[in-house]
């Protein structure tokens, strides 16, 4: 695990992602600023707050569940991104741009999380007792 989640390449592209959220959320009709407009600023804020307080925890298996609420995050603000563009509430430039910083912060959690996953396994495999069956020293 990196010392500072400040070091994440992940949780630095989801910080862009945000701001690429708020310039999208900034072109919403003015009726739509606290509905979805609120709405896609939280779920984007979630994904880079997911990812530090995860980072922040001393187990892996924290960690995992708090990427796997940043992936959560991610679906639901990529939904809202869709919907908005649905509804004509963004420019296309600012969807595109969206999109590919999404995509870019989508591989790079999961490769994060596949990370981990391995050295949780790995760790998991070194623990295993020399012993073949359940030992006791006071057998």
């Amino acid at each position: 695990m990196a010392a500072d989640f400040r070091e994440l390449r992940v949780w630095e592209e989801a910080m862009v992602m945000v701001e690429k959220v708020y310039a999208l959320a900034a072109a919403f009709p003015v009726e739509e600023r606290f509905g979805l407009g609120s709405q896609i600023k939280r779920a984007a804020v979630s994904v880079p707050s997911c990812i530090a307080e995860g980072n922040a925890r001393h187990s892996t298996r924290d960690y995992l569940r708090f990427l796997s609420m940043a992936s959560g995050s991610m679906a639901e603000v990529l939904t809202q991104a869709l919907l908005a563009a649905r509804l004509g509430f963004a420019g296309q430039v600012a969807v595109d741009a969206f999109l590919a910083q999404h995509r870019a912060v989508s591989l790079q959690l999961q490769a994060l999380r596949k990370s981990l996953q391995r050295r949780s396994a790995q760790s998991a495999g070194n623990s295993r007792s020399p012993f073949p069956v359940p030992f006791s020293p006071l057998r």
